[in-house]
């Protein structure tokens, strides 16, 4: 017989939340909570969404944080939407020569070729422009309706409170644990006494206070934002980049501004999937939807969608690969896609849908001793070898895989939608929202219901949960490999969703898989 492993023999049913007023949903439900706690004060989508996005720094340090960067879709009611576009930039004296081929390909998240001493994937050549600070501040800015101040409470609360050391946070810090103990203060935060810290066998986990980040998020409360980018905090960061041998300067951080955009829009039957269009994954996913655009469907995802989903995932990545730069498959091995999605609503109907990122798991390892603040390896989303449109290079964009949307039905927002899970986060977002639009699931449904994943021109992964027909098609089709959905949640994503029924009624789930993810609403 042939013998397969199973990690997971149960069946995973997560919360959602509903009501009229407003609501968050993130992969911490501290975080969310944060959020919550701006709308019960009178706050918006924006200010709740930045205080979540600052919450998350301190209880989700591995996915984002000050270090990282992102993109935020906003609509705000009766108004059209805007992009908050804070995405990778490089230093501008990134030197190509710094990165010479080694022999191999990369085990982490990209198959690129092997860099000497793995200088783009963690350590202080890997950072790019930590621009996390000024998105947020730029969304709080144009929407928000608190002082920043009390957005920004909630977050130092949770950073002077510490780090739950629960069995999530142990698995986290096991898988990257040999890199984070090459770095003095990562390895003096997150790995005490050498090792990942143990759950304990019984009541509360212990906390783990992360250096100097509370000092910082109470500065930035103080100073405000520009403090990160020409006072203090930056000197802090600039003087310990330089200390460890980074490119990443004072002028690098000075020069940092999010940007104001208008968003993609993908039409798809009588409604609009607005995105962040530019280098995120938004043109591949219009380039799916117009492969699709002639299908009609059954009642339910049968094996004839995701055959006719696969093919146009297939079909729109090889476009992708050959036409905007990042010219490498995903890592099949790699599992350590590392970002985070939140999303929010207000009472006045305003949606929010941001992800930000620090890259990989822990981004580049490397937390800075002055500031504490864990700083990204975006560098890793360029391609090493010279000559190519992705190719690491001074003052740059990479190409990159977030994916947040907000759908809208006659120029009202009902759905904001994304994921984190890099490669793998357009087939999560663009399953969840044809589940709900060509289906007419309800979002409890469409996030319980098993997907695919389709990262590149070949393969596909099949949740074994999905009906025996769809797997044999599948497998006939396309060789798809069935890959289970754990609670270590890399292989297909993690979405989450808000929707907005006609009504007025608001549902909110986030990714089922995810043991901390939560929806809140409102009171």
């Amino acid at each position: 017989m042939a013998i397969v492993h199973r990690t997971q023999n149960w069946t995973i049913t997560k919360p959602h939340a509903t009501g009229r007023k407003g609501m968050v949903v993130a992969q911490a439900r501290t975080a969310a909570e944060a959020g919550v706690a701006m709308l019960e004060a009178g706050g918006s989508a924006a200010d709740a969404a930045v205080a979540t996005a600052f919450a998350l720094a301190a209880v989700e340090p591995w996915n984002s944080g000050l270090g990282g960067i992102g993109f935020a879709l906003v609509h705000p009611a009766g108004e059209a939407a805007r992009v908050v576009d804070f995405g990778p930039v490089s230093p501008r004296r990134l030197d190509p020569r710094l990165f010479p081929i080694v022999s191999g390909h990369s085990e982490h998240l990209f198959a690129w070729p092997n860099v000497q001493d793995e200088r783009n994937v963690h350590g202080p050549l890997s950072v790019v422009i930590p621009s996390a600070v000024a998105g947020y501040a730029e969304l709080h800015r144009r929407w928000g309706r608190l002082p920043l101040k009390e957005v920004l409470a909630p977050a130092i609360a949770l950073a002077r409170a510490g780090l739950p050391a629960d069995w999530v946070t142990a698995l986290k810090l096991a898988s990257a644990a040999r890199d984070l103990r090459r770095y003095a203060e990562s390895a003096r935060l997150y790995l005490p006494e050498g090792l990942p810290p143990a759950p304990p066998y019984v009541g509360p986990p212990k906390r783990l206070v992360l250096g100097n980040l509370p000092a910082t998020l109470e500065r930035l409360a103080e100073a405000g934002p520009e403090d990160f980018y020409r006072g203090e905090i930056a000197a802090a960061i600039a003087a310990d980049m330089a200390e460890h041998g980074g490119v990443l300067d004072a002028a690098d951080l000075a020069g940092c501004a999010a940007r104001l955009t208008e968003p993609s829009l993908s039409p798809w039957r009588d409604r609009v999937i607005q995105g962040a269009g530019g280098l995120t994954a938004a043109p591949t996913m219009q380039r799916v939807l117009d492969h699709l655009a002639g299908a009609r469907f059954g009642r339910t995802p049968d094996a004839a969608f995701f055959a006719a989903f696969a093919a146009a995932m297939q079909r729109a990545y090889g476009e992708r690969l050959a036409g905007l730069g990042d010219t490498t498959g995903a890592n099949p091995r790699a599992a350590e896609a590392c970002t985070t999605h939140l999303t929010a609503v207000d009472g006045d109907g305003t949606m929010v849908s941001m992800t930000t990122t620090l890259l990989s798991s822990m981004g580049s390892r490397m937390v800075l001793p002055r500031t504490g603040i864990l700083m990204n390896n975006g560098v890793f989303w360029f391609d090493p070898r010279p000559g190519r449109p992705n190719s690491i290079g001074p003052a740059k964009r990479p190409l990159c895989n977030m994916s947040p949307v907000i759908v809208t039905k006659d120029g009202r927002a009902e759905i904001a939608a994304g994921a984190s899970g890099g490669r793998r986060i357009l087939a999560a977002v663009l399953q969840m929202l044809l589940f709900v639009l060509e289906f007419g699931m309800d979002p409890v449904a469409a996030a319980h219901h098993p997907r695919i994943d389709v990262s590149g021109e070949t393969g596909v992964a099949a949740d074994p949960r999905l009906p025996a027909d769809v797997l044999a098609v599948l497998r006939e089709e396309f060789g798809a490999t069935e890959v289970e959905h754990t609670v270590m949640p890399v292989n297909y994503a993690c979405p989450n969703l808000i929707a907005i029924a006609p009504d007025g009624t608001r549902t909110g789930i986030s990714d089922v898989a995810s043991p901390w993810s939560a929806a809140v609403a409102q009171a």
